[in-house]
């Protein structure tokens, strides 16, 4: 059985088979789904030692992204890759489910490919606890933070999550409002999630104010689906409130739909804050307020300091970038 063979009788080209088998993002459901079951029926594994000789040369930078719908992580990638070919390297980019076990696709990778190093667009640590001794490449965390693990090749640089979010929660405070609702990431799976978590309960606190995750929080994937079912869960369970903290900006685009389709109004009725930046919410309507991380500079400081560790075999560094509130047109004082 061969690509061809599974291009065959599945339907589809060769060059789409090829996308589905290395987790390429730009296939319809429909083609991936069929592809698959044709792979499946005839237990059919891609055999990588002979075709990607060429990638598997010393000149490999590997790239794992967690999600394919997150814009943020879509325009670090861009950059990336482009700094990466611009230094003379290969580049091979990965993406895999947000739930996923990135560090079980990293020792794939590296079984397979055998790239210089690896950078990590969306991490959970416990996987990073676990299993990452056996990494031997250098290694970055890209907006997530490793300076709590100690591996001498891995290094992170990341915005500081947790006063991002405090910082989105004292802005609506700042703005009247109190009854604020809290559109966030599943924090077993996500780091980033935690962090902004625990970054919102700092902020109530430190005002004074009881937060209630039960009735406050609710929990769903970074997407712009996820995000508009999340805001009807809790629209449901907290109809009398005024404003919410999306976790990221895709999320707030969704709730912001979702707000609408219930018959109110953003920011007249409730105020919405996202988080991230990205370049959609400034074409919003309206136009979306948001804790901007620094993508660029996130970006070039990544490959700055994997190509660095590549180079000098120097230990991990940790950096912290910062953010910025962007004052959008999606909030408003009560």
């Amino acid at each position: 059985m061969t690509i061809k063979d599974i291009a065959r009788e599945s339907g589809y080209a060769v060059g789409t088979v090829s996308r589905v088998l290395n987790n390429h993002p730009d296939v319809s459901d429909t083609a991936r789904e069929r592809i698959m079951e044709v792979v499946e029926k005839y237990h059919f594994r891609l055999n990588n030692n002979a075709k990607h000789l060429k990638q598997q040369a010393s000149n490999g930078i590997a790239i794992i992204v967690k999600g394919s719908q997150n814009m943020l992580f879509a325009a670090i990638v861009e950059q990336m890759q482009g700094m990466i070919k611009r230094k003379g390297y290969a580049c091979l980019i990965y993406y895999i489910d947000e739930v996923e076990d990135e560090l079980e696709q990293a020792l794939q990778v590296l079984r397979e490919r055998r790239p210089m190093g690896i950078l990590f667009l969306g991490s959970n640590l416990e996987y990073f606890r676990e299993r990452f001794s056996a990494v031997t490449v250098p290694c970055v965390l890209v907006t997530n933070s490793a300076a709590s693990l100690n591996f001498e090749n891995l290094s992170s640089v990341s915005t500081d999550d947790d006063s991002g979010a405090v910082a989105a929660i004292e802005l609506l405070i700042s703005l009247g409002h109190c009854k604020i609702g809290i559109l966030g990431g599943q924090m077993e799976k996500s780091m980033a999630a935690l962090t902004r978590y625990v970054g919102c309960k700092k902020a109530f606190a430190g005002h004074g104010m009881v937060f209630e995750p039960e009735r406050q929080y609710e929990p769903a994937l970074f997407s712009m689906s996820e995000g508009y079912q999340a805001m009807g869960r809790l629209l449901d369970r907290m109809p009398e409130l005024t404003a919410v903290f999306a976790m990221s900006d895709v999320m707030a685009v969704g709730a912001i739909r979702a707000i609408r389709d219930r018959g109110l109004r953003v920011p007249e009725d409730i105020s919405v804050v996202g988080f991230d930046g990205i370049e959609l919410g400034s074409y919003l309507t309206p136009k979306l307020t948001t804790i901007r991380q620094d993508r660029e500079k996130i970006a070039a400081r990544s490959v700055e300091i994997l190509l660095q560790c590549i180079g000098e075999e120097t230990s991990g560094v940790h950096e912290l970038v910062p953010f910025r509130i962007i004052s959008g047109e999606s909030t408003r004082r009560i």
